[in-house]
C-alpha cells in the first residue's frame, strides 16, 4: 500500500514538472519576451536621426506675420533713414520698406540699432531685418539671408576743402575715421596705405563729418549715398568734399540666415523695379539702382 501510494505520488511530481516546462517551452515560442526585453526591443526600433524625425524649422514669415510687424533695423543714415527739417522719418530705405510691408501684409517698425551688434539683434530676435544701406559682402552672405542687390554704392574718401591729397598713400600717418563695423572700416583695413594711418573708428558716419569739421581727422571713408546728400553746397559740411573712390559695392536687405522672408521680399523688389516704382524712388534720393 505504501508502495503504491509513493509511486502515486511520483507519478503525480513528474506530471507537475512536466507542465511546468511546457508552459516555459509555449512562452518561448510564441513570442513573449520579459519586460526589460519587450523595451530594448523597442529602443531599437527607433529610427536615427531620421528627418521625420527632427523637428521642422519655423517659418521666419509665419513667425513675422503673427505678431502682425516687421521689426527693422536701422541707424541714422542719410538719404537711407533719417528725419528730415519737418521732423519726418524718411528716406530711400524707409519709403520702400513701408511700401514692402504692405505687400507682406504686416506694419514696419522702426529701431535704432548698434551697426557694431546689428548681427547679434538680428539672431536674438530683437529685429527681424537690417534694412539701412548695407553693403553686401561675402562674410555677411555666410551669416545672414540677403537680398539681392538693389542699390549701388562705394567707399569714398573725404577731406576738407583745401586739403592735399594724392591717393590713399597721402594718408600714411594721418587720422583717418569711418563708422565701426562699416564697408568703410573695412575698405582700410584692406588698403595697404590706410592700413598704415591712425584709424580711429567711430559710431555713426555723421560723427565722421563732424570730426572731419573739426578738424580732429584729416580724412573719412565712408558712404558715397551719404556722402553726396550731406556734403558740398548747401549743406551743413559745404567744406568737405569727395576726392576718391576706393570700392564700387551694393546694398542689400539682411534677414536670418535660412529666413523665408529674403524670397518674398525678392519677388517684391522684382515687380517695384518693372513697375517703375523702385527707379522713381531711386531718382528722388539721388541714388543708382544696382544692376
Amino acid at each position: 500500500m505504501k508502495q503504491s501510494m509513493k509511486k502515486l505520488l511520483m507519478m503525480l511530481l513528474t506530471l507537475a514538472m512536466m507542465l511546468a516546462l511546457a508552459a516555459c517551452g509555449n512562452s518561448t515560442e510564441t513570442g513573449q519576451p520579459a519586460a526589460p526585453e519587450a523595451s530594448q526591443a523597442v529602443e531599437s526600433n527607433q529610427p536615427e536621426n531620421t528627418e521625420a524625425s527632427q523637428p521642422q524649422a519655423e517659418s521666419d514669415l509665419a513667425y513675422v506675420k503673427a505678431k502682425g510687424k516687421l521689426v527693422i533695423g536701422y541707424t541714422v543714415y542719410e538719404p537711407m533713414n533719417y528725419t528730415d527739417a519737418n521732423g519726418n522719418f524718411t528716406g530711400f530705405d524707409t519709403e520702400l520698406a513701408i511700401l514692402v510691408c504692405e505687400k507682406l501684409g504686416v506694419e514696419p517698425e522702426f529701431v535704432e540699432i548698434d551697426w557694431n551688434t546689428k548681427e547679434v539683434e538680428l539672431n536674438s530676435k530683437a529685429i527681424d531685418c537690417i534694412w539701412n544701406g548695407m553693403t553686401i559682402d561675402e562674410e555677411r552672405k555666410q551669416n545672414m539671408e540677403i537680398t539681392q542687390p538693389y542699390v549701388k554704392n562705394a567707399q569714398v574718401v573725404l577731406v576738407k576743402k583745401g586739403t592735399s591729397y594724392e591717393g590713399t598713400a597721402s594718408l600714411i600717418g594721418k587720422t583717418v575715421v569711418a563708422e565701426q563695423g562699416s564697408a568703410g572700416e573695412d575698405t582700410i583695413l584692406n588698403d595697404e596705405n590706410l592700413k598704415q594711418a591712425d584709424y580711429v573708428p567711430k559710431s555713426l558716419q555723421t560723427e565722421c563729418l563732424l570730426e572731419l569739421k573739426a578738424g580732429t581727422a584729416d580724412a573719412a571713408v565712408l558712404d558715397l549715398t551719404l556722402a553726396k546728400t550731406m556734403t558740398g553746397e548747401g549743406t551743413d559740411y559745404a567744406d568737405i568734399e569727395i576726392v576718391d573712390f576706393l570700392a564700387v559695392e551694393d546694398y542689400g536687405v539682411g534677414f536670418r540666415k535660412g529666413s523665408d522672408i529674403c524670397a518674398e521680399v525678392n519677388k517684391i523688389f522684382d515687380a517695384l523695379l518693372a513697375d517703375g516704382t523702385m527707379g522713381k524712388l531711386a531718382e528722388k534720393y539721388g541714388l543708382e539702382l544696382a544692376d
